[in-house]
């Protein structure tokens, strides 16, 4: 008898305690839910049981990445319904051990035991990091900057499209092009930091090297850029020499805290200080303020989250955690300005651009969709699901305001208080 999906429809829904807004497909071939909505797969017993020894958001992303479940469809629409009981129950979630206090839940819980077969754990994907260290040493950052950076530059070829830019675009339409939106970002940053020739720009966590030769080929400025990244660092000059810009722009393997060549006259930190951690972040905006000279600015891109009324509840996301992004964390933009203006900036402008980040994000799945099989030749079918998976969530996010992401432009204001900023600042735009 084919029942397993309509079972399990009627186990989940008592654990979740709300109808089960997805149509699930089991194992078997049987079907259960309403009829219109988008399909959960749900592959082999397997995924039962990733689910009962790490209930939550990790099991179902180990389930994921592992290929015991899927989506038949449209993976926005499912992610969309489901991210309110899974993903995004926040501070007023249910603990399991207070959901097991209701004996019916406990038994819908047995129930899945039953369903699931042998009770032994499977075995992580070979994806997943098993480090939670969060300490944010040198070492460990560059072992967290290599698990998520140095998977192939053809990989990143794929996602990124030609611009080689990873954050968020800078869209005039929705109907524009990535490339055209990349290149209005870096345009953007480096209007914001008033980039003039003979000036030095330091980019912390440059990537494919984007930014740097941008700024030097449009602005005719000299750019040291520092990524923890081999993989990157080696595509970047590889870039770097074939725009013939080698005596503009030094690209280095070195991590931001070693950099002892200031002043600078201009920084540019785009999408990096995510990697900071919160415990590290005023010894960064630190940093960043004494490399720079007197009067220099620095533009921070950084995503933000939205504040918990209890923050000493927040917890690191666990699926991101353990296959994105190791010891990633995500701030309040409050959070990210105070520390700024406690290192001794003058905070002068503040620009969500949140909406933009959706809108890149879908240009990156679509990209990898695209060229699916090379890019699970590339790396691995697991690997692929991860970056799937995380940048269609992410998309949603914020799309949703769960989470932003803003350009904070910071001056190092003299003691005569010249700032140097002209009176109408957003003429940058």
């Amino acid at each position: 008898m084919q029942d397993a999906a309509l079972r399990l429809k009627a186990l989940m829904e008592e654990l979740l305690g709300a109808p089960l807004p997805v149509r699930i497909r089991a194992w078997d071939g049987s079907e259960a839910g309403p009829p219109e909505s988008p399909v959960l797969v749900v592959r082999n017993r397997r995924a039962l049981r990733r689910l009962l020894w790490k209930p939550g958001e990790l099991g179902m992303a180990r389930a994921w990445v592992a290929g015991d479940l899927t989506v038949d469809g449209d993976l926005y629409a499912v992610l969309d319904v489901m991210a309110e009981l899974v993903w995004e129950r926040g501070e007023d979630a249910r603990t399991l051990r207070e959901a097991l206090r209701d004996p019916e839940v406990r038994a819908a819980v047995w129930g899945l035991v039953r369903m699931a077969g042998p009770p032994l754990p499977p075995a992580p994907p070979r994806e997943e990091v098993r480090r939670r260290s969060h300490l944010h040493t040198k070492r460990s950052d560059r072992q967290a900057i290599s698990h998520h950076y140095d998977v192939g530059n053809d990989f990143y070829e794929i996602v990124l499209g030609p611009s080689m830019v990873y954050s968020c675009a800078y869209w005039d339409s929705p109907d524009g092009t990535l490339e055209d939106a990349q290149r209005d970002k870096l345009g953007l940053v480096a209007r914001k930091l008033d980039l003039k020739p003979g000036m030095r720009l330091l980019d912390v966590g440059c990537g494919w090297g984007s930014m740097a030769i941008h700024a030097a080929r449009e602005y005719g400025v000299s750019v040291v850029g520092v990524t923890l990244s081999q993989e990157q660092a080696a595509y970047a000059r590889k870039r770097v020499a074939e725009e013939g810009l080698t005596d503009r722009i030094e690209i280095r393997v070195q991590d931001y805290r070693d950099v002892t060549d200031g002043p600078y006259d201009a920084i540019s930190s785009i999408g990096m200080a995510e990697h900071v951690g919160s415990d590290r972040y005023l010894e960064y905006a630190r940093d960043l303020f004494a490399l720079l000279k007197p009067g220099g600015r620095l533009l921070n891109h950084q995503i933000g989250r939205r504040p918990w009324g209890n923050e000493s509840a927040y917890e690191i996301d666990e699926f991101i955690d353990a296959y994105v992004f190791p010891d990633g964390e995500l701030a309040p933009i409050g959070g990210t300005v105070s520390g700024l203006e406690a290192a001794g900036f003058e905070v002068r402008d503040v620009e969500s651009i949140r909406e933009h980040y959706g809108l890149t994000l879908r240009r990156w799945v679509a990209n990898l969709e695209a060229d699916w099989p090379t890019a699970v030749r590339l790396t691995s079918p697991g690997r692929a699901r991860v970056w799937r998976l995380y940048m269609a969530a992410s998309a949603l996010a914020f799309e949703r305001n769960r989470i932003g992401v803003n350009q904070v432009l910071a001056v190092k204001t003299p003691d005569t208080g010249t700032s140097g900023m002209p009176l109408r600042a957003r003429s940058w735009r």
